[in-house]
């Protein structure tokens, strides 16, 4: 329930005052579902977009502790839409509950609608085209159908790399990615396509800095992960190679070549607000 801008919550006490992860995941389900219904392309992306790609992993995901015990997994949901239907997402939302956060300066620069679940349970940021909160912007636009309900996998890793501030939760999420699917060079449903990620990055040296210097952090850091086996170890390390190799060997434009000449001397990313995904 919503009074103005005040968020009333109600939330079953069992819960202990934390949603659990399945709410986010089957909400996340529900409302994908509910847009194709109405012809409405939505795609889950962020930390819940990777957990409902790796539902096979679930062990994983709870040895390596996303946010530590005892503290809520996700705390909102956040989908891509494509800007020709931005005029519809209200009524959508509408429809099957959702009430509709007043714009914002904020909200207007960053191109999203904010959602408040009808009981309070969590928010919903929606995006169109284009995740402009990000470090390196991404764009989105004629590749929403690739997969479903999320982003696809390349596109829910990158969202991920070009985080500058690569915090501990990035991290694992990302490591979710790469222990369960392998790298290869097409757009398949189950493939990391390391040949649009490493073309991606041959245009713009600041993403390409951003996403190989989180690439080889993870290289450093994983073996001192004791929730890591040595198998999913030696897995992971290996698609890091193939990925760093792959970006390596791709052509750069002429663009990247001359960006390169400053390298890091200069700011190569943008601020954003926050890196909440």
């Amino acid at each position: 329930m919503r009074k103005g801008e005040q968020i009333v919550v109600r939330m079953p006490e069992e819960w202990g005052g934390i949603v659990p992860a399945e709410i986010f995941l089957d909400e996340a389900r529900k409302i994908v579902d509910e847009a194709k219904k109405k012809g409405v392309v939505l795609r889950v992306l962020g930390g819940v977009g990777i957990r409902l790609h790796c539902l096979d992993y679930v062990d994983f995901c709870r040895r390596l502790g996303r946010l530590g015990l005892g503290q809520q997994e996700f705390s909102d949901l956040d989908f891509m839409a494509y800007r020709k239907q931005r005029s519809v997402m209200e009524g959508f939302f509408s429809s099957i509950g959702y009430v509709k956060r007043i714009t914002t300066l904020s909200t207007a620069s960053s191109e999203r609608q904010i959602y408040f679940h009808p009981e309070g349970w969590l928010s919903i940021d929606v995006f169109f085209d284009k995740l402009l909160v990000a470090n390196h912007p991404l764009d989105f636009r004629g590749r929403l159908e690739l997969d479903y309900p999320t982003l696809s996998l390349s596109d829910l890793l990158l969202e991920k790399l070009q985080i500058v501030t690569f915090s501990e939760k990035d991290l694992k999420d990302t490591l979710t990615i790469l222990v369960s699917h392998n790298v290869e060079e097409k757009d398949e449903r189950e493939i990391i396509n390391a040949k649009y990620i490493a073309t991606l990055l041959s245009k713009d040296w600041g993403f390409w800095y951003t996403t190989t210097s989180n690439l080889k952090k993870i290289e450093s850091l994983l073996p001192q992960m004791e929730s890591v086996t040595d198998e999913e170890r030696s897995q992971i390390l290996s698609k890091v190679h193939l990925l760093l190799d792959r970006i390596e060997r791709e052509p750069k434009t002429n663009a990247w070549k001359l960006r390169a000449i400053v390298g890091p001397k200069k700011r190569w990313y943008q601020h954003v607000e926050t890196g909440e995904l």
